[in-house]
């Protein structure tokens, strides 16, 4: 992307600053909650939404929500102060830093929100705007495709989401996260299963678990800024979010410590070792982010206090680590022109503020102290010790934590101190737009390791009283700790991490053949898209035949089976029928749509076939005048009338009916018809059999005059109470009226046209 740029033109413009003005101010405006927040009060804003369902459009800050909105604006603003530098002059850059922008507000409604039908609509606006960020190259099918994947896995997992939360909110009685966390868990519930499952895979795909992973490494595709956002404090933590916001009401179940805990550390584990696989920056960064999310997973499914303080120190320093070592890559591509770590190396020199924020970086991803990600693993250790089950995940974490250290040293060591490659062009410094994300984030990793009583405080402590409801529970985020299992935990990390990292091309070499032999799931989505669309394919052979009857005949099989299981599941008594009070006319309208019906079934012509239908409409107009509705009358007379006139020009030119066509089909069309015919008359009888509701007949009897000034109630109905619905059926009318006289010109054409060739 950064190539495709000007480097003379001017870079400040209202396109790049403005989107870094608004972040920054909605970062003050909520540091200004941080003290409310941290003495354990919450804030609630709520206003109506759908009021006959209850649902209030809310949002709730409490310690967790602040996190999240801290991160998600704090490092917002340095990745869009750093994408109007990376992105200088492009011509599409407006519509980049649009997109950016509304990625970063949908985040913050999704991790604000305090109805789950809200959550919902931000979950998906992510989705949408992921889509957009991860396809911004629009022009590289392969940009495309895996935009689209993403679009799909995570969209896909939002509806089975929405279901789960449908179920909550019916089974509880509000959709209301306050209230449901209030309640405490609902493990007791008899829908407990389906509606943990549901939320689960919403959660999973989101938050790329396996066997959902795939497409977190793929949405590579996007430019550097958006890569370092989505990975650091948005989107992919989205799955985290809910996990930790509905953790009172969902835990407490084997199934929720279970699935957590083997989804969680297979995620870690396998992302580890395919991040030391990667040779591309980039892509080793998208593994580790894969890494901490199954480790956050993990240590969502205890509910003691070192393990909730575990995964909320976690979440803060890789948000730091990540982003801004993402930041830093960024910077290397765009002044050395590559991102292979086979070739970078020896950057240090020309490099060295580069160099600096890689090292800080690097090290809180190593865990090495005094940084805030040795306070994170020491909690991590001490939490995984109170897990359920620890056999399980110890080992998990041990190895997770150890490829980590690895992973550090070869995205931050050997670019500026190993042997230098051939370099597509010679390496300068980065401008300083582009260096103060990566400083400032490394800066707080360091200083938050150095004073932890100020992220405890603020961040960690707040967040973690949101998840277990008392912050007393919670673990202590300190320095040092005293000589204990945890620390003897991370010295044995740091020698196996040495181990790994000394060892890492031939273990390279080794992952390479085992995921040959492996499962590709990406590859798998591919094939799956293809069976889908051989399925669809095939379905449309099947269904959509050309031809008009067998269109007809399936839609009203399906009518009539549909009314009549109704009735006989719900089994509804059969009213009675009288025809005693029918008088001489009456009986005579009857005869006549028995007649006209007649006519239709029996006849070969299509013109008298018409003649018949038209017979049974007027009939029909007939019942409407006896019964006092003569305008209803005439406007069903006016369209038996253009229906007549229309089939009549129609038929000239078409074939005549084949009789042995309809012979054969006769014998089934009539059965339809018989079926279709009982069932609607059947529910019209008991329509007509139920005790007649006056309150809409009321009102329109009483407004009519005094707030419409009609005295014909129907024209009031149809022109002033349903307007929106008269004036969609004349939209209706006067589409398929220019629709006709479209196909009627061209007809004229072409036969005018052949005239003239004649």
């Amino acid at each position: 992307m950064a190539g495709d740029s000007d480097p003379n033109a001017p870079w400040i413009t209202l396109a790049g600053m403005l989107p870094v003005a608004i972040t920054a101010a909605l970062f003050v405006f909520f540091l200004g909650y941080v003290p409310q927040i941290a003495a354990m009060e919450t804030v609630r804003w709520a206003w109506p939404w759908i009021p006959s369902l209850d649902i209030e459009f809310s949002f709730w800050l409490d310690g967790l929500s602040l996190t999240f909105a801290l991160l998600i604006t704090g490092i917002g603003t340095l990745v869009m102060l750093y994408a109007a530098k990376y992105l200088q002059g492009h011509p599409h850059f407006p519509r980049f830093a649009l997109y950016l922008f509304l990625f970063m507000l949908s985040m913050l409604g999704l991790v604000l929100a305090d109805n789950l039908i809200a959550l919902f609509v931000f979950w998906e606006l992510t989705t949408f705007t992921s889509y957009l960020l991860i396809g911004y190259l629009h022009t590289d099918p392969k940009s495309r495709r895996n935009a689209l994947q993403a679009l799909l896995l995570t969209a896909a997992g939002g509806l089975a989401m929405l279901a789960g939360f449908i179920l909550i909110g019916i089974t509880q009685g509000t959709f209301e996260l306050s209230e449901l966390n209030a309640a405490g868990s609902m493990a007791a519930h008899a829908m407990y299963v389906p509606m943990l499952v549901l939320v689960l895979i919403g959660a999973f795909t989101k938050s790329a678990q396996v066997p959902f992973h795939f497409w977190l490494p793929n949405a590579m595709a996007a430019p550097t800024p958006v890569s370092a956002y989505l990975h650091s404090a948005t989107m992919v933590k989205g799955g985290v979010y809910l996990l930790a916001r509905m953790h009172p009401s969902l835990s407490g179940s084997d199934l929720w410590v279970w699935s957590l805990t083997i989804f969680g550390g297979v995620t870690a584990v396998y992302a580890s070792l395919m991040a030391l696989r990667q040779t591309d920056l980039k892509q080793t960064l998208a593994y580790t982010t894969l890494m901490a999310l199954g480790t956050l997973v993990m240590f969502l499914a205890g509910d003691t206090g070192y393990a909730i303080t575990a995964a909320m120190t976690f979440l803060v320093v890789h948000s730091l680590y990540k982003a801004g070592l993402f930041l830093m890559v960024g910077v290397i591509d765009h002044e050395t022109g590559t991102r292979e770590a086979g070739v970078l190396g020896g950057l240090a020199r020309a490099m060295p503020i580069t160099a600096m924020a890689a090292a800080l970086a690097a090290l809180a991803m190593a865990g090495i102290p005094p940084f805030l990600g040795f306070i994170a693993k020491e909690v991590a250790y001490a939490g995984v010790l109170e897990l359920g089950l620890m056999w399980f995940a110890l080992p998990m974490a041990l190895a997770a934590f150890a490829l980590m250290f690895a992973v550090a040293g070869i995205v931050a060591y050997k670019p500026f101190f190993g042997p230098q490659g051939d370099l597509p062009k010679a390496p300068l410094e980065g401008p300083w737009a582009m260096l103060a994300g990566p400083v400032i984030l490394g800066v707080l990793g360091l200083s938050f390791g150095l004073m932890p009583g100020l992220a405890a405080t603020t961040l960690i402590e707040p967040a973690v009283a949101a998840v277990m409801g008392e912050v007393d529970r919670g673990g202590r985020v300190q320095l040092w700790a005293g000589f204990n299992l945890p620390l003897l935990l991370s010295v044995i990390t740091f020698a196996l991490g040495g181990v790994l990292y000394w060892k890492h091309q031939a273990l390279r070499e080794w992952l390479a053949r085992i995921e040959a032999r492996g499962p590709d799931f990406d590859a798998g989505w591919d094939r799956l898209l293809d069976w889908l669309m051989a399925l669809a394919k095939g379905q449309t052979r099947i269904i959509q035949t050309g031809y008009l009857r067998q269109y007809l005949f399936a839609t009203f099989t399906v009518l009539a089976v549909t009314i009549g299981l109704t009735i006989m599941l719900r089994g509804v008594a059969m009213p009675g029928v009288a025809f005693g009070g029918l008088s001489v006319r009456e009986w005579a309208i009857a005869g006549l749509v028995v007649a006209g019906t007649a006519v239709v079934v029996l006849t070969s012509s299509r013109i008298a076939a018409i003649v018949g239908l038209g017979v049974v409409g007027i009939a029909v107009a007939l019942i409407f005048i006896v019964y006092s509705a003569p305008d209803v009358a005439i406007t069903q007379l006016l369209v038996e009338l253009l229906v007549v006139v229309l089939f009549a020009v129609a038929a000239l030119n078409m074939p005549h009916l084949d009789p042995e066509g309809r012979q054969r089909h006769r014998p089934a069309d009539a059965v339809l018809a018989v079926a279709v015919g009982a069932a609607t008359t059947v529910v019209l009888l008991m329509v007509v059999d139920t005790p007649f509701d006056r309150r809409l007949t009321d009102f329109f009897e009483a407004a009519s005059w005094p707030e419409a000034f009609g005295r014909n109630i129907v024209n009031v109905i149809l022109v002033d109470f349903r307007t929106l619905d008269t004036f969609g059926e004349i939209a209706v009318v006067i589409v398929a009226a220019l629709g006709a006289y479209a196909l009627l010109k061209g007809h004229m054409r072409r036969k005018a046209d052949k005239r003239d060739d004649a």
